[in-house]
């Protein structure tokens, strides 16, 4: 019975290294580099999945993945009704209290006017699909508004409306538009939601689709790379590329040519999308500095890799929705994966369920013994799925199982027995089995899913 279960003995953990500890128990300060968990490995350069394991992965996800939106298989023309029910689903009233960054309740005639601007009275019976660019970093939102909301009145990390983010040259339909029409509603691959009218460029969908497909091109490695300093193109003056963004390469722009007034000998030239005033779409040049971290080619999905560009990320603020430019736990993953070519649905609920990757199912009857048996078998890589959260398998110490994250925070108990709350706000390294879910359960006794990204 679980209930008779033994619980995990974290001072194991705490006495496995004289190394300085961390502001997080039981994580000592070598254990907050990739390179400790990497030296512990038998073989950290044996590929996980190769190349074609990971197209068959993706061709799966499309197919199989409700979640998935396979973009060139949508019709030029949809119903409304359908794209009515799409929207409503989404920007349903509210049921409960929200309140404004400054603790005050929202008044129901604010509530009552984001839900006019939704504007579900004026889809027509048939939809006429447009396809666009995404121009520069733009949020996804539940309502056509950028007003932020919180579910408590002082509690200002989760904002209620924010739903994602897409980054420059990913693909999109416009389904609608806002009554205001400052805003559209879109539909990407993973996910579909509102956003800026301003943040997109509308063109043919060959051309939208071309610009996805163009070889060859440069990916973002690091956790984000920005284009140089350009008056002549303020929409491509240091723009944000976050990891796993692919965009276009010029290899046969003259070493001679400038582009925007600059020689382009210390740095790569790329296409990205822009806009004109009327919002249509041009594609024109930029450079990215040889400096910045990117590759011409997908990374090789191994456990040195993977951990690598995980704690690239050690540190950064939590965002809810990829909000403060950052992200949260399930865009951290996937932005992780995504510079391997891995494809990954946008939240936890559709990652840990997903039919494409080699899953291990947790039914809720695995007693806390049998857990924690479970965890000693995991490789650094895997993801580890409780409702509303994964966390990603670094390797194994004290005992215990180490997992690298992005967190609002977490609960221990001190060797007095004490729950204690550590707000950490940020990518973060944990051990897992220490972690509390309320008084009396643990993190563990909450995992109903393991994906694992290898064979």
């Amino acid at each position: 019975m679980a209930g008779c279960a033994s619980t995990p003995q974290p001072q194991a953990a705490a006495a496995a290294s004289t190394q300085a500890t961390s502001v997080i128990p039981y994580v000592n300060s070598a254990q907050l580099t990739a390179a400790h968990w990497v030296g512990r490995l038998d073989a950290p350069d044996r590929p996980m999945l190769d190349a074609a394991s990971i197209d068959t992965q993706n061709a799966r996800l499309k197919t199989e993945d409700p979640s998935i939106h396979d973009l060139r298989a949508q019709p030029a023309r949809m119903i409304g009704n359908d794209v009515k029910a799409m929207v409503g689903k989404l920007s349903k009233p509210p049921t409960r209290a929200l309140y404004d960054v400054e603790g005050r309740e929202i008044p129901a005639s604010t509530l009552q006017a984001w839900q006019r601007d939704v504007a579900l009275d004026a889809i027509p019976a048939d939809v006429v699909v447009r396809h666009a660019l995404v121009t520069e970093r733009a949020d996804l939102r539940t309502f056509p508004t950028t007003t932020r909301v919180f579910s408590r009145a002082g509690d200002t990390d989760i904002d209620r409306f924010q739903e994602s983010a897409l980054f420059p040259g990913t693909p999109v339909l416009v389904l609608h538009e806002s009554r205001d029409r400052n805003w559209v509603y879109v539909m990407s691959t993973r996910y579909a939601a509102w956003m800026r009218r301003d943040h997109l460029a509308v063109g043919p969908a060959d051309d939208v689709f071309a610009y996805a497909d163009r070889q060859p091109w440069l990916i973002v490695t690091g956790v984000r790379a920005e284009t140089v300093y350009t008056p002549e193109q303020p929409q491509l003056s240091r723009l944000s590329l976050d990891m796993g963004t692919r965009v276009p390469l010029r290899q046969d722009w003259p070493e001679n040519q400038p582009v925007n007034g600059q020689l382009p000998a210390g740095a790569y030239v790329i296409d990205l999308p822009t806009r004109d005033k009327n919002g249509r779409l041009h594609i024109a040049q930029a450079l990215l500095p040889k400096s910045v971290d990117v590759a011409t080619d997908y990374l090789p999905l191994t456990p040195r890799s993977v951990l690598t560009q995980g704690f690239k990320f050690l540190g950064e603020r939590y965002g809810w929705g990829h909000s403060y430019d950052a992200r949260d736990c399930s865009g951290f993953v996937s932005e992780v994966y995504a510079g391997f070519g891995v494809q990954m649905p946008r939240n936890t609920s559709d990652q840990g369920k997903s039919p494409a990757f080699n899953t291990l199912q947790v039914p809720a009857s695995t007693t806390r013994d049998e857990r924690i048996a479970l965890m000693k078998t995991l490789a650094p890589g895997d993801l580890i799925y409780i409702p509303g959260h994964v966390m990603m398998v670094i390797g194994h110490e004290g005992g215990l199982t180490y997992v690298i994250h992005d967190t609002p925070g977490v609960r221990y108990r001190d060797a007095q027995g004490r729950s204690a709350h550590y707000p950490l706000n940020a990518v973060s390294v944990t051990p897992l089995e220490p972690l509390q879910s309320g008084e009396d359960a643990l993190y563990i006794d909450k995992i109903y899913s393991i994906q694992r990204m290898r064979r």
